[in-house]
């Protein structure tokens, strides 16, 4: 049943404040189950990276609790970031290394075999078309290609949780399809992927559910069958825009 499924993302009343008083997220309560797949949506600002930041551990909360597969992600950070593959909104780092370089170092961070690794980036370069630029530094790289890069550096220790920031920009049509192969293949295997997205046609098609969030705060949280039902005779898109408006 849905609510035996283990919860491998909570967030507990996460609030995040920078300086005295930017209220960039406002207590926000959300799970992710095995198996699902979870869209986050909202308009530039709304607070989407904001919130993925905490959950990968990049920012610290100003309140609230978050844990990922049951591991408190302030008390066991190590542990609980372990279990996430995090894609970040900006494909431009480690720009000297290599594309091989970059993979393999994801690789050592996370304890992967050589065996295990060499197996893996066959199969995700293979998937992502960048055989063909391993060897080169990623400075020389396109934008598009840096992202399949984070891509594949991200899932090469095949971790339960995926954590993704706009995945899908920069991402040519092969590159996007594949990606959403692997997500939902990686949630009907009992994982989970959480994803930030401009793109509603991208939640369409493969959410779940989706959490709306408007100003930091959370404006629905369900399915996107139940949000249809709600607003019959409307499109996602305009649904999108009036719940903002109604926000």
């Amino acid at each position: 049943m849905e609510s035996e499924k283990a919860e491998l993302i909570c967030a507990e009343h996460v609030t995040k404040v920078f300086g005295d008083s930017f209220l960039a997220v406002d207590h926000m309560d959300f799970c992710v189950r095995a198996g699902e797949i979870v869209g986050f949506v909202g308009q530039n600002g709304a607070g989407k990276t904001t919130m993925i930041k905490m959950l990968t551990g990049i920012l610290n909360a100003t309140e609230g609790k978050i844990t990922i597969c049951g591991r408190d992600i302030a008390r066991e950070p190590l542990a609980a970031k372990r279990s996430i593959g995090y894609i970040a909104d900006n494909p431009d780092i480690f720009l000297r290394l290599t594309g091989l370089e970059f993979i393999n170092l994801m690789a050592d961070i996370y304890g992967i075999s050589k065996e295990e690794r060499m197996e893996r980036i066959e199969e995700l370069t293979e998937d992502f078309e960048v055989k063909q630029v391993l060897d080169r530094p990623m400075s020389e790289y396109s934008h598009g290609m840096r992202q399949k890069m984070m891509v594949v550096s991200a899932l090469v220790h095949n971790p339960p949780v995926w954590i993704l920031d706009e995945p899908m920009t920069g991402l040519d049509p092969g590159a996007a399809f594949a990606l959403k192969k692997r997500m939902r293949k990686h949630a009907e295997e009992g994982n989970c992927v959480f994803f930030s997205t401009h793109v509603l046609e991208v939640a369409e098609q493969l959410c779940d559910r989706i959490l709306m969030v408007r100003k930091g705060q959370l404006v629905y949280g369900g399915t996107l069958e139940a949000l249809m039902q709600s607003y019959p005779e409307r499109s996602l898109e305009e649904i999108f825009m009036l719940i903002n408006e109604e926000a």
